[in-house]
């Protein structure tokens, strides 16, 4: 009997190079990672359509809905490069948490986007542990996702992420407050390392030094330099809550990210108002004064780009600092006095002094 050539032999879906059968392992290998993330009004179970949440069973009365989505950026590309997967799930809980937590907002549930070139079911799950890993740290569920093999767009051990959070406030107890005033007093949060942003021109630096992911990282013994720069963003949800509950002292969050301080602080203050940063008290961490010796990258960039030691700013009453850096104090958290909020009617953040780099 005659065999069919391969112009008329009937096609499947995996010769396509999608792999039914292996997003089916992945959802198998990481339901219990799901299931462990359940809380109060989500029982963390993933199959359906859609993923519910109960706000009443939440314990909320007359809620507002704060909604935030996120990448991780071209850190994805260490850790496709280097086969270290685990730790990129808990920064794009991160990225997202951090953006509701200012808010004034707790962290209810989280749904992940994840597309590749080819799955691999192992690094897939290995990549969900991260995400949960991460909703737990923020007392968030993991309600759903999408995996999606995507051959033709992304090569095959390529991949991408992106997630969405949404989280709820009691409508009187958002934030920023709407009494920020001249003469409140800026305190930062200490960061882990580099967190999710900049990765563009670190890879660039890296390049420049000619420097591999294994070999060691020149600003963290012990730690290879991938390991180092895939150090985690932190997540702050629960001790801002904390604070939060313990002090009426704290008037706004400002999560330095993208656009580091000069793009973030004046999010949370009001028109006329801006910040002035004392640069010798931010506490430089050894990953940034490497950055910028050997990209030979100006302090002014290095602001921009970079957190350069403080991932979170908190504005507090003047008259009530110290209550407020006590709150924080007692909530697990360093605080460092930065500067204060300033009459400003031209550029809305300055900086005082030099960076410790």
């Amino acid at each position: 009997m005659a065999q069919p050539d391969e112009k008329t032999a009937g096609l499947t879906y995996a010769q396509a190079g999608v792999d039914i059968d292996a997003g089916a392992r992945m959802v198998d290998l990481i339901k219990p990672l799901v299931r462990a993330t359940r809380r109060r009004g989500a029982d963390a179970e993933i199959g359906g359509f859609g993923g519910l949440f109960d706000l009443k069973a939440a314990g909320f009365s007359d809620p507002i809905l704060v909604a935030a989505n996120d990448g991780v950026g071209t850190k994805v590309k260490i850790a496709v490069e280097s086969g270290i997967h685990g730790t990129v799930g808990i920064d794009l809980v991160a990225m997202c948490v951090n953006d509701l937590v200012v808010q004034g907002a707790e962290p209810l549930f989280f749904l992940d986007y994840f597309a590749t070139g080819k799955l691999d079911p192992v690094i897939g799950a290995e990549i969900v542990g991260g995400i949960a890993a991460g909703c737990l740290e923020a007392g968030a569920a993991l309600i759903g996702g999408e995996t999606a093999e995507m051959p033709g767009v992304y090569a095959e051990s390529d991949y991408d992420l992106a997630g969405f959070a949404v989280g709820a406030a009691e409508r009187g107890d958002l934030l920023p407050r709407n009494n920020i005033a001249a003469g409140d007093v800026l305190f930062g949060l200490r960061s882990s390392g580099v967190h999710s942003n900049g990765f563009s021109l670190v890879r660039k630096i890296v390049a420049r030094a000619g420097l591999k992911w294994t070999d060691s990282a020149p600003f963290a013994p012990g730690k290879s330099l991938a390991e180092a720069l895939l150090e985690p963003t932190r997540i702050y949800v629960k001790p801002l809550l904390t604070a939060l509950r313990k002090t009426q002292a704290i008037k706004a969050f400002a999560h330095i990210t993208g656009g580091g301080y000069p793009e973030n602080i004046p999010r949370v203050l009001p028109k006329g108002l801006g910040a002035q940063i004392q640069l010798g008290s931010i506490p430089v961490l050894p990953v940034f004064k490497w950055l910028a010796a050997a990209g030979g990258v100006a302090e002014r960039e290095m602001l921009r780009a970079f957190n350069c030691g403080i991932g979170m700013v908190v504005v507090a009453d003047f008259s009530r600092a110290a209550e407020a850096e006590e709150a924080l104090r007692e909530s697990g958290e360093d605080p460092v006095r930065l500067g204060q909020v300033v009459a400003q009617s031209g550029e809305r953040v300055t900086f005082d002094g030099k960076l410790a780099l």
